[in-house]
């Protein structure tokens, strides 16, 4: 039997891979903090970059901050296959949760170049920026604004907690690279696969390898900021503060409580809480919080999200608040013909599968409405996440990287 392009992925490298960009970012309890565009995730670029180039790819990065590698095909002008994820990560994030997609990918085309195939169209890995939203948000701009569903005016205003600008970080980063040729956006796409780690427990509990990811659920992102009055917590009276805390207690009770269902269906979740000025002894001025609502189901989630703004209203006692939806996603399925490629290249090399929704946000989200789109998972232990603990095998990521470069050149030489 002649050798396939997936017996050309190597364990070893592409486990040596994860420990070297781990050490950037690297937290004392093992995981990385490796947010977006800042010195961490510039180095971590870099890394990829020079891995590209020394197997004969060609790197450039677009305007977005999005970076990319080329394995050239047989027909220059065809429009490319992508296949990546992201390199950033939460402040205390794993190693693998991103990082992953992007490795698997850079795997596949190195597999694809020692079996000695040159595909008929190039494959490009691409690592997007900021996929997380943890310093900027919302996350998945890169993808973004490379697709077409935001602009760069849309993002370069937004601000992190110091004050920084999406704007000015990127323009550190494109100085940081001044020697990279530019990648255009919104260019023509054959299609796209991202690879990424489940985030969930079922693939490691099924004893399964490979999550033929059906679609994902959507997602809505809110920032509520209420407006109260300074005063001093021993002089002043109760009936007479506007105290923004309080409030914002009372509208996230108030939020909990019209989320929750009983099949534990609705995800809603405030994962950020600025409160000022932060002093022991001073009735809060203002206080600032996000909203993280997702439902596998787009009428279950336009409704929830369509009640935020009024429930804030209603229990923001003497305070005024203002609600902003940062982001709004539908749910979305993948091309069945996509999904079958993975299922047919799992079957192909002797590894078992099966079809799952994705509850996690992907930059696949917004390469789905330009051309055909997929995902593959691989097990995550005890589906632990966003988390310093965050763990995988080196035989699953193997594998799913052997199924990856399978899919990869079909697709190339479709």
């Amino acid at each position: 039997m002649s050798a396939r392009v997936s017996d050309y992925v190597s364990m070893q490298r592409l486990w040596n891979r994860h420990e070297a960009l781990a050490r950037i970012g690297a937290t004392a309890a093992g995981g990385v903090n490796r947010q977006a565009l800042s010195a961490e995730d510039i180095d971590a670029c870099r890394l990829l970059i020079d891995w590209g180039k020394s197997l004969g790819m060609q790197p450039s990065r677009d305007v977005a901050g999005n970076v990319f590698l080329r394995l050239a095909g047989r027909d220059d002008r065809a429009a490319p296959v992508l296949s990546g994820s992201h390199l950033d990560s939460q402040p205390s994030g794993g190693k693998y949760d991103g990082a992953y997609g992007v490795l698997a990918a850079l795997e596949a085309c190195e597999a694809i170049i020692e079996s000695g195939c040159q595909p008929q169209r190039a494959i490009e890995v691409v690592a997007w920026m900021n996929e997380e939203g943890s310093r900027f948000a919302p996350g998945m701009m890169g993808s973004s604004v490379f697709a077409g569903a935001r602009t760069l005016d849309d993002i370069g205003s937004i601000q992190d907690r110091d004050g920084v600008t999406v704007a000015s970080a990127l323009q550190t980063a494109h100085d940081a690279f001044a020697d990279i040729p530019t990648h255009p956006l919104c260019t023509p796409v054959h299609s796209y696969v991202e690879a990424h780690i489940e985030q969930g427990p079922l693939l490691e509990r099924l004893g399964t390898t490979i999550g033929v990811v059906s679609g994902i659920q959507g997602k809505r992102t809110f920032k509520v900021h209420i407006d109260g009055e300074a005063a001093h917590a021993g002089t002043s009276l109760r009936r007479e503060r506007k105290d923004a805390l309080l409030a914002a207690v009372r509208i996230i009770d108030a939020l909990t409580q019209r989320m929750h269902d009983d099949q534990d269906l609705v995800k809603f979740t405030v994962g950020r809480l600025d409160v000022h000025p932060n002093a022991p002894s001073v009735v809060a001025k203002s206080v600032e919080f996000s909203i993280d609502l997702r439902h596998p189901d787009s009428e279950a989630l336009t409704t929830l999200g369509d009640a935020v703004a009024q429930i804030c209203q209603a229990h923001a006692g003497p305070c005024s608040v203002k609600v902003d939806e940062l982001s709004n996603a539908m749910s979305l399925e993948f091309p069945q013909s996509m999904r079958q490629r993975i299922r047919s290249a799992a079957e192909t090399i002797g590894v078992s599968w099966m079809d799952m929704l994705s509850a996690a946000g992907h930059d696949a989200r917004y390469l789905h409405p330009i051309c055909p789109s997929a995902m593959l998972f691989i097990p995550c232990h005890q589906g632990i996440t966003h988390n310093e603990a965050e763990s995988i095998t080196a035989a699953d990521a193997a594998a799913g990287a052997r199924v990856l470069s399978e899919v990869l050149l079909s697709l190339a030489d479709s």
